[in-house]
């Protein structure tokens, strides 16, 4: 028997291991746990950091911290592409992000737009939007259309 012939009737979950239960279950006693240390320790096995190093240093003391990292500054672009626009929108339409969440472009407005230029622009679009790469810049006033950055 091969895994895709198996019917909706042979269901689909396993049953879940019933531990403690009987030494006949095969999951008394220790319920799995094996013996003593702080994995058969209730509330302990779940939570034990797998970075621990039993005493010694940890290894992220121990590297040399220095440089800079941008990370907490980096601003994280929701991405829109001139395809995308191009096939949603009608010719002369203005767009912005409110308009690109209600035709289903952006999940929310939560994060910053930033139009892309992949796929061509036919259409005249005056587009409202927090950054536009070079390139998207360039098609969309190319197409007579208009790029405004919004504040």
């Amino acid at each position: 028997m091969m895994i895709h012939e198996i019917t909706s009737k042979a269901g689909r979950y396993k049953d879940r291991k019933r531990l403690g239960r009987g030494i006949s279950s095969g999951h008394g006693k220790t319920s799995g746990r094996g013996t003593k240390g702080a994995g058969s320790r209730s509330g302990w096995s779940g939570s034990i950091n797998p970075a621990r190093e039993g005493g010694q240093t940890p290894w992220f003391r121990r590297i040399p911290k220095r440089g800079f990292s941008n990370a907490a500054f980096r601003v994280e672009y929701a991405p829109v592409n001139l395809k995308a626009l191009q096939a949603r929108f009608a010719d002369g339409a203005e767009v912005n992000p409110d308009l690109m969440v209600k035709m289903g472009l952006l999940p929310d407005v939560k994060r910053p737009v930033k139009v892309l230029a992949e796929g061509e622009l036919t259409k005249k679009l005056n587009i409202t939007a927090h950054a536009f790469s070079a390139a998207a810049k360039a098609k969309i006033e190319k197409a007579g259309g208009k790029a405004t950055v919004a504040a």
